[in-house]
């Protein structure tokens, strides 16, 4: 694996352990500043907010900064947001502390994805971007568990102090190891924006916020669930985002695989099996066995969507992929913050801590619908999709195994 993947996947891995930890705190965030569960939910879909507009955003920037030093500015200021979360007298300087550090969550993904697939031979591109999103997977085995541990022994607070200092070590890995590579020729910003107009890319993203969005309906408010529900400890939760974490490494690894070979059934199979198994947590929740193997199988189902979605992003866009990249990864912040949302609906409405999960359900079936058009459309327009597609990097003159 070249340094530079795993310089990437470094940073992933904070950026991974300060999206999720906060679902483990909820309950001690809410208590700490006397706000409501479902109002303390709004950390989650505030970050979310602020990745769908950071994405773009940043995006752009990047695209007259270069990539390498955008890199290194999103993971600063990235540290900088945390720190404000860690130090905020008041819940809405809390949220504007993750607000900030949002900003810096989608143009890294999207210009880190661009940087990985220029960097390893046209085959491998989809298991090199998977590389840089294992940093993500392995932030819910060990970022996130140690995060929450330590939030519930020395307060929340020194949580986010952490997660600052995993975005100085990513910082210093960018800078040492991800090369500077030269813009691709005849690409400027005007071609990233028509990019976006491709209705296949737009079919894409809208897989993006409702498939992933499905995820996140349960995963959100797994705290609350497992506790009231499953009938399980709060301090048991750190270990139920442990196999959440387990899930996601795995279906990263085989989506990243497949993707590769079989882009669209493997896209199809994934988003069919959420759904189901988003609808029977519903029942498996009420249980401690089977709601900890269900934990895994959301985890594993939702992550294996990734890697094959940004990869049709990236394959649709042709040459002119970093904006259509980074606005993917907003459109999974946008199917995060919906989802957040709306499962904080249902639990108001006194439908129960369970109820999230049929609106993630219901959120997977309409993204598999959408996957089936897609594919429909594809072979229906042949010619359209047939050209090979160009990532806006060089690819090395030898392959480069990891």
């Amino acid at each position: 694996m070249p340094l530079a993947l795993f310089a990437l996947a470094v940073g992933a891995f904070g950026i991974g352990t300060t999206e999720f930890v906060v679902m483990g705190l909820l309950p001690q965030i809410a208590g700490g500043y006397g706000v409501a569960i479902p109002t303390a939910g709004l950390l989650v879909s505030g970050y979310a907010l602020g990745v769908v507009v950071g994405a773009p955003l940043m995006a752009v920037v990047g695209a007259r900064v270069g990539r390498k030093r955008m890199l290194m500015v999103l993971m600063g200021l990235f540290t900088v947001g945390n720190l404000l979360s860690a130090f905020a007298p008041g819940f809405g300087w809390m949220l504007v502390g993750r607000v900030v550090a949002s900003l810096a969550h989608g143009a890294f993904f999207g210009i880190g994805s661009v940087v990985a697939a220029g960097l390893v031979a046209p085959g491998r591109r989809a298991g090199a971007i998977a590389t840089v999103f294992t940093g993500l997977t392995v932030a819910n085995i060990v970022g996130v568990p140690l995060g929450t541990f330590i939030g519930q022994v020395a307060g929340w607070r020194a949580t986010f102090v952490m997660v600052a200092v995993f975005g100085v070590v990513g910082l210093l890995g960018i800078a040492r190891w991800v090369p500077v590579l030269p813009r691709p020729e005849g690409v400027d910003l005007r071609g990233e924006v028509a990019a976006l107009g491709n209705p296949q890319v737009v079919l894409a993203m809208v897989m993006t916020v409702l498939g992933f969005g499905g995820v996140f309906a349960a995963i959100t408010y797994i705290s609350p669930m497992m506790v009231h529900v499953a009938g399980y400890g709060q301090g048991a939760v750190t270990w139920l985002l442990v196999l959440f974490g387990v899930g996601m490494f795995l279906g990263n690894l085989v989506g990243g695989r497949y993707a590769d070979r079989a882009l669209m059934p493997m896209l199809c199979v994934a988003l069919g099996g959420l759904a189901v198994v988003l609808a029977l947590f519903t029942v498996t929740a009420h249980d401690k066995v089977a709601a900890a193997v269900t934990i895994v199988l959301v985890g594993a189902l939702g992550f294996a969507t990734v890697p094959p979605l940004q990869k049709r992003v990236l394959d649709q866009a042709h040459g002119a992929p970093t904006l259509a990249s980074a606005v993917n990864i907003g459109a999974f912040n946008l199917g995060n913050a919906l989802s957040a949302w709306l499962g904080g609906v249902v639990i108001s409405a006194g439908l129960g801590y369970t109820a999230p999960n049929w609106v993630g359900a219901v959120m997977a079936v309409a993204a598999l619908g959408v996957a089936v058009w897609s594919a429909a459309l594809e072979r229906r327009a042949p010619a359209r999709t047939s050209t090979p597609p160009a990532v806006a990097a060089p690819a090395p003159r030898t392959p480069t195994h990891h």
